[in-house]
C-alpha cells in the first residue's frame, strides 16, 4: 500500500520554472518582469544549480576566444548576464577575467551567487519553493503539460500552469511527460567531478611559477600520469584545471574523474551511478590535495575548503527537440537570424583522464529558440544544458552565461505565450529576439 495522509496543496500561475540553476533563475526573473504570476522551485534551498551546488565555480561563455595571447578579453555574450555579474561584482563575489588556454572566464563566490538569485527573484516577485521536487506531470489531452506536482515537506503539492519551463538540468520534466530524449553519444556521457576549493594558496607563487593560465602545464599532468601509473596517488584525470577565486588565499580545483569500477563513464540520472561518483568523488578530492599540497608550488600549506554540495554533472538527458543545434554549427560558428543566444566556448569533451578542446578562435555561433521547443505536446519548454544539440555541440552550449541567455530567451518565450494565448510552437521569434535586444541582449 502507497500511503501519504497529509492533504495536497494546489498553486497556480501563469508561467512554472522547474529548476534554479542560470537558466531557470533567468526565465523565472524574466517571465515575472513582464507581469505574470511566475513560481520557480528549486530541490536545493538556494538556487545555482551546477554552478552552485556542483561548484563549477566559473562562469564560462562570455568571451571570444584567440590565438594571440595578447589580447585583451572580448565580451560577446550579453543581456541578463550583465545584470547577474553586476550584482555580483558589487556584492564582491567575482573576480574579472581568468585565463583559460586561449579565452578567459570568471570565478563566483558561491555564496555571493545565491544571495543575487535570491535578491533578484523576491524583487521580481516570482514566488519560490525551496527544497521541493517535483514528482509527476499534469497532463491533459493533446499532450499539454498543465503543471507539475512536486514533493515538499508539507506534502505534495499541485501546481499549474499556462507555462511550463523544464530548467531542471537533466530533462526531468521532458522524460516524465514522455517526450523524446537522448542521453550524450550512443549512450555514453560526458563524466561527472567533484570540484572542490583549496585555501592557505600562495597565489602569487602559484602563479610565478606556472603563469595567468589556469590550465596547468604539461609538466605537471606528465607528474601526475607518472604517480598514479605507480600507486602512489589515485589520480585518474591528468589535465587538471586551478582558478582563482574572489576570496584571497583560494583555488577553484577541477581535477577529478569520476568513473564506475569498470572504467564506464558514470550517468548521472542513475540512482547507483551518482550515488558511487559521490563516494568517488570524496575520495579523488583528498587524493589530488594531497598532490596539489606535495608538488605544486604555491600549494604546499594547502588544505581543502569545500567541495560541491553534489558532484558536478557536465551531462544528461538531452530533449530532441523541434531543432537540434548541430556539431556543424558550433564548428562553423553559424550565425542565424533566429537565435536567441550566442556561444563563443569551445567543445569541452570531458572523457578520458585528458579533456579535449576544440576551440572557436574570434568568433561565436547562435543557438535558435527551437532548441528549446519539443516537437510534440504544448505549453512545455526548456532551458539550461537539456537543450537539443549534439553530442560535441552540448560540450560547447552547456556552460553557464549560455545558461543565462537561454533562461533570458525562454523567460520571454513564455510570457509571449501566455499573454497572447499562443502555442509554444507559434511563437514570434524576432519578437522575442527584439525583447532581447531591449533588454541589452545584443543578438
Amino acid at each position: 500500500m502507497v500511503l501519504d495522509k497529509r492533504p495536497q496543496q494546489k498553486l497556480a500561475c501563469d508561467v512554472l520554472v522547474v529548476g534554479g540553476g542560470a537558466a531557470g533563475v533567468a526565465a523565472a526573473v524574466t517571465a515575472a518582469r513582464q507581469g505574470l504570476a511566475v513560481a520557480l522551485v528549486e530541490r536545493y534551498g538556494f538556487c545555482g544549480g551546477g554552478a552552485v551546488a556542483g561548484m563549477s565555480g566559473t562562469i564560462c561563455g562570455i568571451y571570444e576566444a584567440s590565438d594571440d595571447k595578447e589580447r585583451p578579453p572580448r565580451q560577446v555574450v550579453h543581456g541578463f548576464l550583465d545584470e547577474f555579474t553586476a550584482a555580483m561584482e558589487a556584492r564582491g563575489g567575482l573576480t574579472g577575467p581568468v585565463r583559460y588556454g586561449k579565452t578567459f572566464t570568471r570565478v563566483h563566490d558561491p555564496l555571493v551567487w545565491r544571495e543575487v538569485a535570491d535578491h533578484l527573484l523576491r524583487d521580481a516577485g516570482v514566488q519560490v519553493l525551496y527544497h521541493t521536487v517535483a514528482t509527476d506531470v499534469l497532463a491533459e489531452a493533446g499532450g499539454r503539460v498543465a503543471g507539475i506536482v512536486a514533493y515538499t515537506k508539507e506534502g505534495k503539492t499541485s501546481i499549474t500552469a499556462g507555462v511550463t519551463v523544464d530548467a531542471s538540468g537533466d530533462a526531468d520534466i521532458v522524460a516524465m511527460a514522455g517526450h523524446e530524449f537522448q542521453l550524450g553519444k550512443d549512450g555514453q556521457v560526458q563524466n561527472p567531478t567533484m570540484i572542490f576549493r583549496l585555501q592557505g594558496v600562495d597565489i602569487g607563487k602559484l602563479r610565478s611559477e606556472y603563469g595567468a593560465d589556469s590550465i596547468m602545464p604539461l609538466h605537471i599532468s606528465q607528474k601526475i600520469n607518472e604517480l598514479y601509473a605507480r600507486g602512489e596517488y589515485y589520480l585518474p584525470r591528468a589535465k587538471i584545471f586551478l582558478f582563482e577565486t574572489p576570496r584571497p588565499g583560494e583555488l577553484l580545483c577541477n581535477a577529478t574523474r569520476l568513473i564506475g569500477l569498470d572504467g564506464r563513464e558514470l550517468n548521472a540520472v542513475i540512482a547507483r551511478d551518482l550515488t558511487a561518483a559521490e563516494f568517488d568523488g570524496r575520495r579523488q578530492v583528498r587524493e589530488y590535495a594531497r598532490f596539489l599540497k606535495d608538488y605544486v608550488a604555491g600549494c604546499e600549506n594547502s588544505w581543502v575548503n569545500d567541495t560541491g554540495v553534489q558532484v558536478g554533472v557536465r551531462q544528461t538527458r538531452q530533449l530532441v527537440g523541434t531543432e537540434v543545434l548541430s556539431n556543424a554549427d558550433v564548428e562553423s560558428a553559424r550565425k542565424r537570424p533566429d537565435g536567441v543566444a550566442r556561444s563563443p566556448w569551445p567543445i569541452e569533451l570531458h572523457k578520458g583522464d585528458k579533456p579535449r578542446l576544440v576551440w572557436i578562435i574570434e568568433d561565436h555561433y547562435d543557438v535558435p529558440l527551437k532548441c528549446f521547443v519539443p516537437p510534440a505536446g504544448e505549453s512545455l519548454l526548456v532551458a539550461g544544458r537539456c537543450l537539443s544539440a549534439e553530442h560535441e555541440a552540448m560540450a560547447s552550449a552547456r556552460v553557464t552565461a549560455q545558461c543565462f541567455s537561454y533562461g533570458h530567451a525562454v523567460g520571454h518565450a513564455a510570457a509571449i505565450a501566455v499573454r497572447e494565448d499562443r502555442s509554444t510552437h507559434g511563437l514570434p521569434v524576432q519578437l522575442v529576439r527584439r525583447k532581447l535586444k531591449s533588454d541589452g541582449a545584443r543578438l
